[in-house]
């Protein structure tokens, strides 16, 4: 434990982050900081305030200065339910363990889409589309598409291509991470508060008739799919270094080296990416991104390996995480300059391999971060952090009943990493500095992220179990207190879970494999699986699984993306 832990007095309560209130308050000033004319900060950036209020449906209603319609209980507008990226949904009132069995639960409808659906699906109720308010689902594929249906009837309410004329999808690049095309792979986000109905927020990646790669950022109007605040704007980036793709001290962002993966994130009025490479090939390096959400200007550019190489942020599609003032995220492989300066910060600005804390104003900077004692090695040896999310945790009083501000991760090396957001524990060659470590609990890496609910933390690695880890006195225990009989393969699973408030918990997890599954467990003891949708014959598969799915939950229905659509399950009538 790091002897100079503090409370950041900028730090928000859990309670502003994920309340019951339904109300959106607006972004006074929601400046993301300048571009790439920003130089590598190794201080500790300026925190922006926030209030953060969502609704019980897990989902925090993202600040806007639109007029759009409100938030309704029960939304999902984006990955894992809330910036925190907890993957509760707790406004769930008609799922509970006493009739998600084989008998009564199962899948009820299959929406088709024209591509492989990567990205967690997302849910408005009461949009108006076509004169009517509809309940909407929203499912991007591969193959560049977005599709909005119809929540109850499962019915087509509209589709768009977000190809530009002449263009196709982009090919896998040479690469089997994403194949056999790379449309769009990243969860959008919403915010209802911007245009009429909301807006929804997605990057694509194309292909010229030249050729020439292109990634752009759309802003889609909720009720039509009609492009909105004057997009879509190409995306473009350049950062002081000499390190990857740089002339004359200048790193240039190219399009062709990078994938979005990793699902959008809003806050304070902007949009935030991350950006992944082609499985290690090319020359690339760590690229996070601001975009207002008014505008589609970009307000800030970060490079996290300006002066060296590599350092991606992908996450296995999970999104950076917020506070409502700071983004958390653990980055790939990538150079690591281990002499530091007198605040301990890499010398050289380059932060591969690392859990780090962003500030969001007044520029896009490094404001702390974690670094393995053995960062180097890990980078050397692939099994490096970058492969899992970070999960904000809520407010939590330790032994002394002192609150503290804790986030959680994990990655290819198989432990538990628990930092104080307020002093994170930086680089020690001999020790790691931090609030908690787990070792020897997972089975295999971490794929994926992990789900909170009622002071418990959910994993699932490579190759093992879901597993329980309880929260007391703002410790994760040392040992599961309960785990799934079965495994999951690669890539392990991301959990979520459903419950109305406190009660009818039930943790939701997606299997991978020739033939997916979904299953669900009792929250409190995963040895009871209630269901699994392998146990009725074919009545309920939906083909084989697809890496890196969350499942989402949301008015009695649970829905799963696949290889060619998205399967939707709930009560049989």
């Amino acid at each position: 434990m790091n002897s100079t832990q503090y409370l950041d007095q900028n730090a928000i309560t859990w309670r502003q982050l994920i309340s019951a209130s339904l109300v959106i308050i607006g972004c006074a000033a929601c400046s993301g900081g300048s571009g790439g004319t920003s130089s590598s900060s190794n201080a500790s950036g300026g925190a922006s305030s926030s209030s953060g209020n969502g609704n019980t449906g897990g989902t925090t209603a993202p600040a806007g200065t639109g007029s759009g319609a409100p938030s309704t209980v029960g939304d999902v507008l984006t990955y894992h339910n809330d910036p925190a990226r907890t993957g509760q949904y707790l406004a769930e009132t008609t799922l509970t363990p006493a009739n998600v069995n084989p008998t009564e639960f199962g899948k009820v409808a299959f929406l088709a889409a024209d591509g492989k659906v990567d990205a967690q699906p997302l849910y408005a109720g009461n949009v108006p589309v076509s004169g009517a308010a509809h309940n909407v689902v929203y499912v991007v594929t591969e193959h560049a598409s977005v599709y909005a249906f119809d929540a109850d009837s499962h019915a087509q309410l509209w589709h768009r291509s977000l190809l530009g004329s002449g263009e196709t999808t982009s090919d896998d690049r040479h690469c089997g991470q994403i194949t056999p095309e790379i449309g769009i792979t990243s969860t959008p986000v919403i915010d209802r508060t911007r245009g009429t109905a909301g807006v929804l927020y997605a990057v694509a990646m194309s292909k010229d008739a030249g050729g020439g790669i292109h990634q752009r950022l759309h802003a889609l109007d909720l009720s039509t799919g009609a492009e909105m605040l004057g997009g879509p704007a190409e995306i473009a980036a350049t950062y002081p270094g000499t390190g990857a793709n740089s002339s004359n001290g200048v790193t240039v962002f190219d399009p062709q080296q990078y994938a979005e993966r990793e699902a959008l994130t809003l806050v304070n009025g902007n949009v935030y990416l991350g950006w992944t490479s082609h499985c290690d090939q090319g020359t690339y390096g760590g690229w996070v991104m601001a975009y207002s959400a008014d505008t589609l200007s970009q307000t800030g550019a970060l490079n996290l390996t300006p002066n060296g190489t590599e350092g991606s942020v992908w996450m296995s599609g999970a999104g950076m995480a917020s506070d409502g003032a700071f983004l958390y995220l653990l980055d790939a492989n990538g150079t690591f300059d281990t002499t530091l300066t007198a605040q301990g910060f890499p010398a050289g600005g380059d932060y591969g391999n690392a859990f780090l804390k962003l500030s969001t104003s007044p520029t896009l900077a490094v404001a702390d971060y974690f670094a393995t004692f053995d960062t180097i090695a890990q980078s050397s040896a692939d099994a490096d952090l970058g492969s899992g999310g970070a999960l904000v945790l809520p407010d939590l009083a330790d032994a002394n009943g002192t609150a503290r501000h804790l986030a959680v991760g994990a990655g290819k090396d198989s432990k538990i990493y628990v930092v104080n957001r307020d002093a994170m524990g930086k680089f020690n060659p001999s020790a790691n500095l931090i609030w908690q470590e787990i070792d020897g609990q997972l089975s295999g890496g971490v794929f994926g992220m992990p789900a909170y609910y009622n002071k418990v933390v959910y994993f699932g690695s490579v190759g093992d179990n879901l597993k329980a880890f309880p929260v007391t006195s703002a410790l994760l225990a040392t040992t599961p207190t309960s785990h799934s009989a079965g495994t999951f393969p690669y890539p392990g699973t991301t959990p979520s879970i459903s419950a109305n408030g406190a009660a009818n918990a039930i943790v939701w997890a997606a299997e991978n494999g020739a033939v997916g599954a979904l299953h669900a467990f009792n929250a409190s003891d995963l040895g009871q699986e209630l269901y699994n949708s392998n146990q009725s014959g074919t009545r309920d598969t939906f083909g084989a699984g697809n890496k890196f799915i969350t499942p989402m939950i949301a008015h009695g229905h649970v829905y799963v993306g696949t290889t060619n659509g998205v399967a939707v399950f709930g009560l049989l009538k």
